[in-house]
């Protein structure tokens, strides 16, 4: 602290002649005095403070930049857009998309290859619309008709089997323990349990409770499609829970039969005359108890 305040006395010829003698004998004087001797040779130009202030005026002022509020609004509002268009596309394309048919209903839809599928009354499919063409995949409840674009294979999963196609029309049904396919054009692969079987056109295959039906059709399209409802040996239980479907109605049954089979055709667009049918095939009374209930009694 003493040496700095000798420096700073020395700088300004303030020392006495003892401090002089006493800065003089420290070790860094030398160094001090060749700096001293340096300095003294620069010269700092005078500062005009007139010249300095007229520069300043003549620089070129740059206005800083301003943006409207209501541009940054509409960036703001552009953004969100465009994150929604996002948020759609991805839902559209990666969350499953449902296509459903009520009781006494039938849906027509186009599926992203322009495959075409026709679903029957209570039924729906489940299938997504991301890489669509690479992964032709969808999921059935009940009963439809393909008519399937050229394109990779074609699959059709229900509960009880498995479809696979490249390109044809076939219709498939699986309800409750009865699995049902027919192929109209093409070839058609069916995987149930552990079969396999290949289906051409004209042939048909059902399995109910493990067992195997072959049949040949030939019709070109399923009846269903034209309000028809066609049965192959098939359960009374079974034949009247698909008119419940077509009419959307409910129906009792109360008789001891019900291990019949029926092979046949049910109008879906004549409700009387198709109670008409099935009681004279089984020899039961029905009886319109409401407007949407049938009680079918024996005689």
């Amino acid at each position: 602290m003493k040496k700095n305040r000798l420096l700073a006395k020395w700088l300004n010829n303030d020392l006495s002649e003892d401090e002089l003698a006493e800065f003089k004998a420290s070790p860094d004087f030398e160094k001090y005095q060749k700096i001293k001797n340096y300095t003294e040779h620069l010269k700092v130009a005078d500062l005009d403070e007139n010249v300095m202030l007229s520069n300043i005026l003549k620089q070129e002022k740059v206005a800083p930049k301003v943006i409207p509020l209501y541009k940054n609004l509409m960036f703001r509002v552009a953004a969100v857009f465009v994150l929604a268009l996002g948020i759609t596309f991805a839902l559209n394309s990666l969350v499953s998309t449902n296509q459903k048919a009520n009781f006494g209903e039938k849906t027509t839809f186009s599926l992203p290859d322009n495959s075409e599928v026709v679903l029957n009354s209570g039924s729906e499919i489940n299938y997504k619309k991301w890489n669509w063409d690479n992964n032709r995949r969808l999921e059935l409840k009940g009963e439809a008709y393909f008519r399937v674009a050229k394109g990779r294979r074609f699959e059709v999963q229900t509960s009880l089997g498995k479809v696979s196609v490249l390109g044809t029309q076939f219709n498939v049904k699986a309800r409750k323990n009865r699995f049902d396919v027919i192929c109209y054009e093409g070839r058609v692969k069916v995987n149930y349990a552990n079969t396999q079987i290949l289906l051409t056109h004209g042939q048909g295959v059902s399995f109910e409770n493990g067992k195997q039906i072959n049949r040949q059709v030939s019709s070109l399209k399923p009846e269903w499609t034209e309000n028809q409802i066609c049965f192959y040996k098939e359960n009374i239980r079974t034949l009247l829970d698909e008119v419940e479907r077509q009419y959307n109605i409910t129906i009792e049954l109360n008789t001891k039969d019900t291990i019949s089979l029926f092979t046949g055709k049910l109008p879906a667009k004549n409700l009387d005359i198709a109670l008409q049918i099935i009681s004279t095939t089984y020899h039961l009374e029905a009886k319109k108890v409401s407007e949407n209930k049938i009680i079918f009694d024996e005689k």
